[in-house]
């Protein structure tokens, strides 16, 4: 009989420590790679991982890192799963192409579009600078040793004016934050950032007002961008409450703001994934204002040399929202 008994018990241990191992499996936790607190990235990913964590059971944290490379770094590596970038920056990863020329980031992959990402020059509101043209000579953020995208985009928003780093006082800072600071406390006439950023909302109130510079928009100036990178564009940017900086119609420097995954999540995990998000835009709008131009029932964008993964291309198959890349 204890023979049995303890039969039974190791039977039920056994089929407890089963059960356990299989919750702990479905409730997997998974990473988004994100820049610090107070970019408009790290905003993006927190709506994702409460949304993902409130409609879907998806287990998302955010993890930052200092910047694109290191983000790339650890999507590429597996330390985490995913990764809001800027598609060239991503492309140019995937290829190990300018700064990423130590290696190619293989295992990158797109798993949707999320929307367009307008940038822009600010300046102080009393600076006297209204143009990109009236920079020559000013002290512009440079460097981005810690956040490299910084540098491409800078150089393209430089060329619409006519500019090249060497018609500007060069003032080298680590980061998009930093280089933030730096104008608030007066160390810089300009630097750059994606519209709607919570920290130009801080900046702004720290000066008594900051304000983007428009950007030129001939086939000269698309000519010039698209020498830096492959896959810019402008859009115009109109005034809206969380806009800060942007008082009229203003022409920006747009690129599109991709969810890369590795290349081994599964097909499941990102479809579910892809999913959540864009079923869920009433949802992300209430965290965040800037997911009113998220690229809900809109076909895929192809993007020169980088692969969607298989499970987005599931999930847009199955909308209808699939379009072969070239």
């Amino acid at each position: 009989m204890k023979k049995s008994l303890l039969t039974v018990a190791a039977i039920g241990a056994t089929i407890a420590t089963l059960t356990m191992m299989s919750g702990h499996a479905s409730a997997q936790i998974m990473s988004i790679a994100s820049p610090p607190q107070g970019s408009v990235w790290n905003t993006m990913s927190n709506g994702f991982a409460n949304i993902g964590r409130s409609k879907a059971g998806i287990n998302l944290v955010v993890q930052p890192y200092s910047g694109n490379r290191a983000m790339m770094d650890a999507v590429n590596q597996g330390l985490a799963e995913f990764a809001i970038n800027d598609v060239n920056d991503a492309i140019v990863a995937h290829h190990g192409e300018a700064d990423y020329k130590d290696r190619k980031r293989s295992n990158l992959r797109v798993a949707m579009r999320i929307s367009p990402q307008p940038i822009g020059i600010f300046v102080r509101k009393d600076s006297g600078i209204n143009s990109i043209e009236d920079l020559k000579g000013k002290r512009v953020a440079s460097g981005w040793n810690a956040f490299p995208i910084g540098r491409p985009h800078m150089t393209a928003m430089l060329a619409t004016g006519g500019l090249t780093w060497d018609d500007v006082r060069k003032v080298p800072v680590p980061d998009l934050i930093r280089a933030a600071d730096n104008l608030s406390s007066g160390r810089l006439d300009a630097t750059y950032f994606a519209v709607g950023g919570p920290k130009v909302a801080e900046v702004d109130a720290s000066v008594d007002g900051v304000k983007f510079l428009p950007v030129s928009t001939d086939q000269t100036s698309l000519d010039a961008v698209l020498k830096v990178r492959p896959a810019f564009y402008f859009t115009t940017v109109n005034p809206a409450p969380h806009l800060v900086g942007v008082e009229a119609p203003t022409a920006m420097l747009t690129w599109d703001n991709v969810l890369i995954v590795n290349n081994r999540v599964s097909d499941d995990a990102v479809y579910k994934m892809v999913k959540t998000i864009l079923e869920n835009r009433d949802a992300l709008v209430k965290i965040f204002p800037g997911f009113r131009a998220l690229a809900v029932d809109t076909v895929n964008t192809p993007y020169p040399g980088i692969d969607y993964h298989p499970g987005a291309i599931r999930y847009f198959k199955e909308k209808g929202l699939w379009q072969d890349q070239n």
